[in-house]
């Protein structure tokens, strides 16, 4: 370790400093009583004095007082940190409303004593005077006019940390090679954890930096203190959880005067403190005699240093002060529980770990083949009608199930709503959004991150740990509802997890440019995870994402979101343009920034963020043309992204890291993130799925049958048959008694919703979507198990396939596994050459819609068909039956058989569009215009203030001119 010996600056400036406080202190007393004297009145003053004309005398006596009580304030704030400097221990209270005084009283009070022999013992950050306490008492993160790297004082500072840093990891190294940070007894020290100052909090990792030198030796702390109980009868069980009044016994080479030795070495101490430290002593390894245990601990997953780690003026993120349960039920921790478990058969854990991420490309996937299905029924694509989507295979599947696995709608639902609902609210109360540098996602609750301090935040939202945080409960986010009003920071994206806790970065609002230095491999994760983030996140309206370098193959991922250039000479010139073009636009508009419009009366689609990634190293040259882009990019709502190989990126405001191990490093900003990736394989799984279900696409030819076709015959009669177009209905089983009989019953109808096989964590997720333990999923298997039985030859009718996927017998059939395949052999099969046998299927099969799938499903359960097409395969698939039974009829001019067949498809299918047309035609040909009229009248009732569409307002002109008349003559 080195020692940092006085120099002679430390003499003149304790000199200056000394001189200073005589001033204040002594000088200026002085020169109020000999040059004004008593500003006071002598007696009590009576009415007549309240009376009397205000002089100049009088002014001079107000300004006295003012002085007076700003010299008693400095006064105080001055003995407060001599008292916390002298003693060594704990961070000096603060003195109600002094702000300034007490920062200059602070400087003035450490430059004093730097010289002396206490001027290690002064409190945290004080130590270094060339440290400005600015940075201590700066916003959880940097103002915006402030961005490292364009200036070269910055520029200094930021490659000064990083050389300070580079020594302390050299530091730890020697450290470690020496056989570890335990020491003797006798050598033992503790610390302990002093209360919150303003919105300073204490943390392992600014512990581990002011006494051992490198933040990143938390571990070392935490490991040596790990659930050992604690003056409050609490233990410590995680990094970032620490309380104050806590005792921290710490490594043997930890320097520092706020550190205390053992108990009776300790003056001064106060005696209850002591016999705390006593008493924690004697739970500690050494006390039984196996010595300390923080060499190099792995505890923790994450690091708990991201609380308030100052660097020489860098930009800083903070994880939320709060306490976290003992066990999280919420969606997160139980993806992670279940990922280590040995049932995860190679699912990608990159996808399983990022809810949010998974919940976007589930969504957009999901949108992508409605879109497929609704194009190919109106024949947008030929010879695709009733297709079933894709069923993909090999690393397609298994990105698919992660998807399921992992995705967390619900909570891209609330942080949707809540964000809009906060816009909404500032709206009404005339008020501009702040700056939001950050959001936390943690067990549920939605933390933001804000640039300063922006007053009080509106209802039901909550101050959080400091001015520069405001907090909204999950239980206040779900009151939410959908409200009419733009998003407001669709530029958050996630980074990764530290300590159960998700960070979602605010691209667009960060002052300059954010780097990522790392291996390329491991940087193009990230970019490949950001992007695809950013291109299917549901908190967005509307934004462009520019990808250079990399990423041509993720446009289908959102091709009017993404758009990719070749190289940054491209981008120099697109961007310039943009830049100038949306200043004018605020100019003209007279918004301060992208914020101010986003909450007034502008549409959605304007003031829409624009965000750039780019991946390859610029030049010097181009590094320098964009740093002076990104100087007011924050305010335009354009964010930057830009991958390094060295780490050192003019005009890079935010400076990241990506490790080999998948940890994403911000010394600087004070993170320490499990990174959320997207690495190469799982790049090119999603985008198959996303090229696969394109609407647009070509295919070789029709495929339109189904995946699993049912012996229609009477050989065919199924051992177990469910009915669920309607209510749902089990045929050959006993019902199960108690209350697992309900989960049962949606296993099963999941696993005959996909013949295909589904995975065991697809099955679990979907029963169980806050998370389960395996031994329950695995005791609910048996029980589907042995409920569903054997057949005849003692196959089990649960099985499972190559992959272990969980797949159901032939003997287990569906309704709809029947009405599919006698659609198909009325119109691919035997009924193409028998119009007998056509009509009979197409009959028999439009007798099995008893209305929606699973109508009386209870509330609350079966939300894992959200993320399924079937709810729109199903209408369509009965439509298509109508239309066809339709069809045949008429070809005999037997219109009320027709019509009676398009209402029975309509009660499923009320609004395909298709249905009304041929019941219109149907109609038409009975003759009967009263009737014509009639039903004219029911379709202009069921579209409401949105009226006819435009197709069925031309057939009604051809088929009855004066239909607008007829109704209007009827009401």
């Amino acid at each position: 370790m080195r020692i940092r010996r006085r120099s002679f600056g430390d003499f003149v400036k304790a000199f200056f400093a000394f001189v200073a406080l005589a001033v204040l202190l002594v000088g200026v007393p002085g020169a109020l009583a000999t040059q004004i004297g008593w500003p006071l009145p002598d007696g009590v003053p009576s009415f007549d004095w309240l009376q009397q004309e205000i002089t100049v005398h009088t002014f001079l006596n107000i300004l006295t007082v003012i002085v007076w009580l700003a010299w008693a304030q400095f006064t105080a704030c001055v003995l407060v940190e001599m008292k916390a400097a002298l003693s060594g221990v704990g961070v000096p209270g603060r003195v109600p409303g002094a702000g300034p005084s007490q920062l200059l009283a602070r400087q003035l009070v450490a430059a004093l004593l730097l010289v002396g022999a206490t001027a290690a013992s002064f409190t945290p950050g004080l130590s270094q005077l060339g440290n400005s306490y600015d940075a201590n008492q700066k916003p959880t993160v940097a103002a915006a006019q402030a961005t490292p790297g364009l200036f070269a004082q910055q520029q200094e500072q930021a490659s000064g940390a990083a050389a300070a840093l580079a020594e302390q990891a050299s530091h730890a190294a020697a450290h470690a090679d020496a056989g570890g940070s335990t020491a003797k007894q006798g050598d033992t020290k503790y610390y302990r954890i002093q209360p919150p100052e303003g919105r300073h909090h204490d943390s392992l990792w600014e512990i581990a930096q002011r006494h051992l030198g490198d933040g990143r030796r938390y571990k070392e702390i935490f490991e040596l203190n790990k659930d050992r109980v604690q003056p409050d009868g609490s233990k410590l069980s995680e990094a970032s959880l620490i309380r104050p009044g806590w005792i921290m016994e710490m490594p043997g080479d930890a320097r520092g005067g706020d550190l205390v030795e053992m108990p009776d070495e300790a003056p001064n101490v106060s005696p209850d403190v002591q016999q705390q430290i006593g008493d924690y002593a004697q739970t500690g390894d050494h006390a039984q005699g196996g010595g300390g245990s923080g060499a190099q601990g792995g505890g923790g997953s994450a690091s708990g240093g991201g609380h308030e780690h100052a660097g020489g003026g860098a930009t800083q993120v903070s994880v939320p002060d709060q306490q976290r349960p003992a066990h999280d039920t919420g969606h997160q921790q139980a993806t992670a529980v279940g990922a280590e478990s040995d049932s995860s058969f190679g699912l990608p854990e990159a996808l399983l770990t990022a809810p949010l991420l998974a919940a976007g490309l589930l969504g957009a996937l999901g949108r992508r083949r409605r879109q497929a299905l609704w194009q190919s029924a109106f024949g947008a694509v030929g010879g695709r009608r009733g297709m079933e989507p894709p069923t993909p295979s090999g690393d397609a599947q298994d990105v698919q199930d992660a998807l399921l696995v992992g995705a967390d709608p619900e909570g891209v639902r609330l942080l949707d709503r809540s964000l809009r609902g906060l816009a909404a609210s500032l709206a009404e109360e005339s008020r501009a959004l702040p700056v939001v540098y950050a959001a936390w996602l943690s067990n549920g609750d939605l933390h933001l991150q804000l640039a300063q301090p922006a007053g009080k935040p509106p209802a039901p939202w909550q101050q959080g740990q400091d001015q520069t945080f405001w907090m909204l409960s999950r239980t206040d986010a779900e009151r939410y509802e959908d409200v009419d009003t733009a998003a407001p920071y669709p530029g958050l994206v996630s980074l990764g997890t530290m300590d159960d806790s998700r960070l979602l970065l605010n691209l667009e609002a960060v002052p300059g440019i954010v780097s990522l230095s790392g291996r390329e491999a491991d940087r193009a994760a990230v970019f490949a995870s950001v992007a695809a983030e950013l291109a299917t996140n549901g908190w967005s309206d509307r934004m462009t994402i520019t990808l250079v370098g990399f990423g041509e193959d993720l446009t289908p991922l959102a091709p009017n979101r993404i758009r990719h250039l070749e190289d940054i000479e491209a981008l120099v010139e697109t961007m310039e343009a943009e830049t100038r073009q949306r200043r004018g636009a605020l100019g003209a508009a007279g918004h301060d920034s992208v914020l101010t419009g986003r909450t007034g009366p502008a549409q959605h689609t304007r003031w829409a963020p624009h965000l750039v990634l780019l991946a390859a190293q610029p030049s010097a040259e181009d590094a320098v043309t964009l740093a002076e882009l990104a100087a007011d990019a924050s305010r335009l709502g354009i964010g930057y992204l830009v991958g390094t190989e060295t780490g050192d990126l003019p005009g890079a405001a935010w400076e990241m890291e990506i490790t080999g191990e998948g940890k994403l490093l911000a010394p600087l900003l004070g993170l320490e993130l499990d990174a959320q990736l997207l690495p190469v394989a799982q790049q090119r799984a999603v985008v198959e799925l996303f090229v696969e279900a394109d609407p647009e696409r070509e295919t070789d030819g029709p495929a339109t049958t189904p995946p699993f076709l049912v012996d229609i015959s009477e050989q065919g009669r199924p051992a177990v048959y469910a009915r669920l177009v309607g209510p749902y209905e089990i045929i050959g089983l006993d019902t199960p008694d108690g209350e697992r009989s309900a989960l049962l019953h949606e296993a099963l109808a999941l696993l005959l919703l996909h013949r295909e096989g589904v995975h065991p964590r697809v099955l679990s997720s979907a029963l169980w979507p806050r998370g389960v333990t395996d031994d329950v999923r695995s005791a609910l298997l048996d029980r589907l198990r042995i409920w569903l039985g054997t057949d005849p030859d003692g196959t089990p009718r649960l099985g499972r396939d190559a992959s272990g996927r969980l797949t159901l017998a032939k003997s287990v059939v569906s309704d709809l596994d029947v009405l599919r395949s006698l659609y198909h052999e009325a119109t691919q099969g035997k009924g193409v050459d028998s119009r007998a046998v056509r009509g009979r299927l197409l009959t028999d099969a439009l007798v099995l819609v008893r209305g929606p799938l699973l109508a009386d499903r209870p509330e609350g359960r079966y939300r894992w068909l959200t993320h399924e097409i079937v709810d729109a395969q199903l209408p369509l698939l009965v439509a298509d039956t109508g239309l066809a039974l339709c069809e045949f009829h008429m070809e005999r001019d037997r219109a009320e058989k027709a019509i009676e067949a398009l209402n029975a498809a309509l009660r499923t299918a009320p609004a395909d569009e298709r249905l009304w047309h041929e019941l219109l035609r149907a109609t038409h040909s009975t003759g009967d215009s009263e009737r014509l009229t009639g039903l004219a009248t029911d379709l202009i009732a069921r579209s409401g203030a949105r009226g006819l569409p435009p197709r069925t307002e031309a057939l009604l002109d051809e088929l009855l001119p004066t239909w607008r008349d007829a109704i209007a003559a009827t009401g």
